[in-house]
């Protein structure tokens, strides 16, 4: 595979305010789906704005399909990039109709081809019979379709999706995120997502950028985010978890109130040296044989299952997830055991090395 997309120590500001974009490097290959996920403020957006073009960037370059298309003092006119944009509020023309609005971008075509394209996608997003209608006729979900088509027309080599299910409830964003994933899976375009929903970004994305601050903390899949996170700023922002006290007390162990654990792989630690370990709720199973027992502090009904808050011994309280046939009352003890396949350790009061987030990446 080659790169669609690649970034490499791009800084961005806005004019005599702090740097927004902060050595920023991924990279995207051919058909690929990625994702840029954080909190609000970021970077997120600007990151699409100085890929777009609409912004331009003081530091390091952008390349599309191998060619530099954005350095400090040269930039390729946006026009001229052949990049797709779609927003989250849709920016449909109210007074064309779903077909004009689709095929807005196609000027350089004749009537016959405009029309073959227009009718080509909207077979694609599925409103093959509505192209006569108005935006204000559509639904949410169905304006947002019309939207990802109209960036579709022009044949884009990248499309960028700024928060483009935001103004939608939660059960149609799932849906359309599916949707917009087979779309683009089926013309193997290559996209790059917006978005501060961690659901919505493993949902739809092959490879995604958590940023904090201005920098991507890891990009990678949504598996090693989970998982094998190089951050404790990853470690909190995706998923759930907590993290609790252990000691190294040999090569390939670390002692914790829970139990010894296997030595973290991708973790620079030394015998002796204090840590914090990362549990996840899927970590810690529900077990009336175990000798290890918690205390219900809280619990979250979600229908197939209970999340529970438990209390250990020390006061510490941990996350567990279990079936919701086991239904405890609050203050019960329950048996607990540990059944952890990554351990991910943080030198108690440090970041995780460089070193180990290369090891891990």
């Amino acid at each position: 595979m080659s790169a669609i997309l690649t970034i490499e120590h791009l800084r961005f500001a806005y004019r005599g305010g702090p740097l927004v974009c902060d050595d920023v490097s991924l990279s995207l290959e051919d058909g690929e789906i990625g994702c840029l996920l954080g909190p609000s403020g970021c970077g997120k957006t600007t990151v699409l704005r100085c890929i777009s073009g609409l912004e331009q960037i003081q530091a390091g370059r952008i390349a599309l399909n191998g060619t530099w298309i954005a350095e400090p003092g040269q930039s390729l006119p946006a026009e001229q990039r052949r990049v797709g944009l779609v927003f989250q509020d849709y920016a449909l023309f109210p007074h064309l109709t779903i077909a004009d609005n689709i095929g807005f971008g196609l000027r350089d075509l004749d009537r016959t081809a405009r029309a073959v394209r227009v009718g080509e996608l909207l077979d694609v997003i599925q409103l093959a019979r509505m192209g006569d209608r108005y935006p204000h006729e559509l639904s949410g979900g169905q304006k947002q379709r019309v939207a990802l088509a109209r960036a579709l027309a022009p044949r884009p080599r990248l499309l960028l999706l700024d928060e483009p299910f935001s103004n939608l409830d939660v059960e149609m964003r799932e849906k359309l995120g599916q949707e917009v994933r087979a779309i683009l899976k089926g013309l193997n375009t290559s996209a790059l997502m917006v978005t501060h929903d961690q659901h919505e970004a493993f949902a739809i994305a092959d490879k995604v950028g958590v940023m904090q601050a201005g920098r991507i903390e890891q990009w990678d899949t949504a598996y090693n985010l989970y998982h094998r996170p190089v951050s404790r700023f990853v470690a909190n922002f995706v998923g759930q978890g907590v993290l609790i006290d252990g000691r190294v007390d040999a090569e390939d162990k670390i002692a914790t109130e829970l139990g010894p654990l296997p030595h973290c792989a991708h973790c620079d630690l030394t015998p002796g040296q204090a840590v914090q370990v990362l549990l996840r709720p899927d970590d810690i199973l529900h077990d009336d044989a175990s000798d290890l027992a918690a205390e219900v502090a809280h619990k979250a009904f979600r229908g197939a299952d209970i999340l529970y808050t438990l209390k250990l011994a020390s006061g510490t309280r941990v996350l567990s997830l279990v079936p919701s046939h086991h239904n405890h009352a609050l203050g019960e003890k329950i048996g607990i055991r540990l059944e952890i396949d990554h351990v991910v350790a943080f030198p108690t009061g440090q970041e995780m090395s460089s070193a180990a987030r290369m090891e891990s990446a």
